[in-house]
């Protein structure tokens, strides 16, 4: 080819280190198509330039990528194909880091005993007025149902005067992976009169969004990070709010919430971003 000296399948294979079954793998998944094919024996030959892209398909399965992202990221830029491998690992790390929480939570239950010791402070809240929307779910169904009913919320705010405060998840019944319970999204708004006016003008049509007056409150709660937010971990971050309130001779006085005060996609799985709180008396 214009002179080039081509690379037997062979010879690419021992410099990029890909065997040559999965450099036929990747001419049929179009990652990496061989310069010349014969066409009457099948036999592939590569270009001398070819061996970078070669190595980077090895080094990105090494990360056990799944072949049809490497495709995506390979045919980046640079720049942009390095902020793919950022995000893809970022997501690993996350991934990791909710596994090592459910092993912690696993071990804590089967040894009798806590590794993670989890600190109870409490805060007393105004009374606020908030748009709500409530769902019977099973615990599985949460992690898509959250941030979606959030998002719908945050929407119907902008008419309110906007957020004012952290939204939040209240359980009006226990749940379970096999019982669905009673679930409501939270969001406090700052005008209560366009609240109202809002309310009334969206009510019927089958509208999910509602209004309420959350009261004023004192919480007991305990400050959890994105990993352990996930369940059944979380049940440890319960279970410890449940027994501080118990050892203190208070009593719950309403139903237990998660408080999401920070921005989720942003944050790491190491980062704090929810409250679990009970309200007491």
């Amino acid at each position: 080819m214009d002179g080039v000296e081509l690379l037997t399948i062979g010879e690419i294979a021992a410099r990029s280190r890909l065997s040559p079954k999965a450099l036929r793998l990747y001419d049929r998944l179009g990652l990496l198509a061989p310069a010349r094919v014969d066409t009457v024996t099948g036999y592939r030959w590569y270009r001398p330039d070819q061996v970078e892209r070669a190595r980077l398909v090895a080094l990105l399965r090494q990360l056990d990528m799944p072949l049809a992202r490497i495709a995506e990221v390979i045919a980046l830029p640079g720049e942009e194909a390095a902020a793919e491998v950022a995000a893809y690992w970022t997501g690993i790390e996350e991934r990791h880091a909710v596994r090592s929480a459910v092993a912690a939570h696993i071990r804590d239950r089967l040894s009798g005993r806590r590794t993670h010791m989890y600190e109870v402070s409490t805060v007393d809240v105004p009374r606020q007025t908030v748009l709500a929307e409530r769902r019977h779910l099973v615990t599985a169904e949460l992690p898509r149902w959250i941030p979606a009913a959030l998002g719908r919320l945050t929407a119907a705010a902008a008419e309110c005067g906007g957020p004012a405060g952290a939204p939040f998840v209240v359980y009006h019944s226990d749940m379970s992976l096999d019982t669905d319970g009673s679930a409501e999204a939270c969001l406090p708004v700052a005008d209560p009169a366009a609240a109202e006016a809002y309310a009334a003008a969206t009510s019927g049509g089958g509208r999910a969004v509602s209004l309420r007056v959350e009261p004023a409150r004192r919480l007991a709660y305990v400050r959890i990070t994105k990993a352990q937010v996930a369940h059944p971990q979380i049940l440890s971050a319960f279970q410890a709010a449940e027994e501080w309130i118990a050892a203190r001779g208070l009593t719950v006085s309403g139903p237990c919430r998660e408080i999401y005060f920070a921005d989720w996609d942003a944050a790491s799985a190491t980062d704090e971003v929810c409250d679990i709180a009970f309200p007491v008396e």
